[in-house]
């Protein structure tokens, strides 16, 4: 799937916007490929994978697009 970063914390942590979803998926630094957190930046293109966790559906294996 693709999406955009759409908002990072300072704690490790984002959400990625979908374009025709209104909701968007949150995604961990431990689930990122090839990119360090630090190297995203807002407005950024990533591919990832979808996963249903306890609080619903998460991003997993992101990487820059």
């Amino acid at each position: 799937m693709e999406g955009v970063i759409k908002k990072l914390t300072d704690k490790g942590f984002g959400f990625i916007g979908r374009e025709g979803e209104e909701k968007d998926l949150f995604f961990h630094s431990n689930n990122l490929v090839g990119v360090g957190f630090d190297d995203l930046r807002e407005g950024d293109n990533v591919t990832f994978e979808l996963e249903q966790s306890d609080k619903g559906p998460a991003a997993v294996n992101v990487e820059k697009a």
